[in-house]
């Protein structure tokens, strides 16, 4: 969605159209009706698509929109999502040569977390260990750990680090770094 401007197919499918006008108003095209963040981060927690466009322009802001929620979220919120460390990473990888990557790292990591979260819960009640996800979860976090190493070396190595992952899942590791390390090298290369 980002960096799409209106389009007349917008306009006719199932996604939602909200305007933002000039005094921070959003609109919701669909209901007729003025809306707030809060609403919108409901319709994100119900899966309604919609995009965010600048009343004025037309320009597609649904990023923006989406970010401002996540902030408002972890400033106002009780208990907060997002570690220091984590954000202290994400940070770091503006303007490496890794940053292209993190896009669809991200998302896949999201899907890949969605797809099997009620499977990751029942691991979790049952007792992690005592369960067949508990490879899948080992696998995960190696995954995470190794991106972590290859990403931002040194910061990927958190004080309270999970113990060291089994040895099938450290010849995957040493695989998994091994990838990594040269698609930085030929990343790094063609950044000169």
């Amino acid at each position: 969605m980002v960096g799409r401007t209106k389009t007349a197919s917008n306009e006719t499918g199932d996604e939602v159209i909200i305007k933002k006008y000039a005094n921070r108003r959003l609109y919701n095209t669909r209901s007729s009706s003025y809306i707030t963040l809060e609403d919108l981060s409901k319709m994100v927690r119900e899966n309604v698509d919609f995009t965010v466009l600048d009343a004025k322009t037309g320009d597609d802001i649904t990023h923006s929109i989406l970010t401002q929620i996540i902030m408002d979220e972890e400033s106002n919120g009780a208990q907060q999502m997002l570690p220091v460390s984590f954000l202290r990473q994400l940070i770091g990888m503006y303007g490496n040569s890794m940053q292209a990557l993190m896009p669809s790292y991200l998302e896949a990591s999201m899907a890949n977390f969605r797809d099997n979260q009620s499977r990751i819960r029942e691991a979790f009640e049952k007792g992690i260990s005592a369960t067949p996800f508990a490879a899948i979860h080992e696998t995960n976090m190696a995954m995470m750990r190794a991106a972590a190493d290859v990403f931002l070396p040194g910061m990927g190595k958190a004080k309270d680090k999970p113990a060291a992952p089994a040895s099938d899942t450290k010849d995957e590791l040493a695989a998994l770094r091994e990838q990594m390390a040269a698609m930085q090298k030929k990343l790094d290369e063609l950044g000169k």
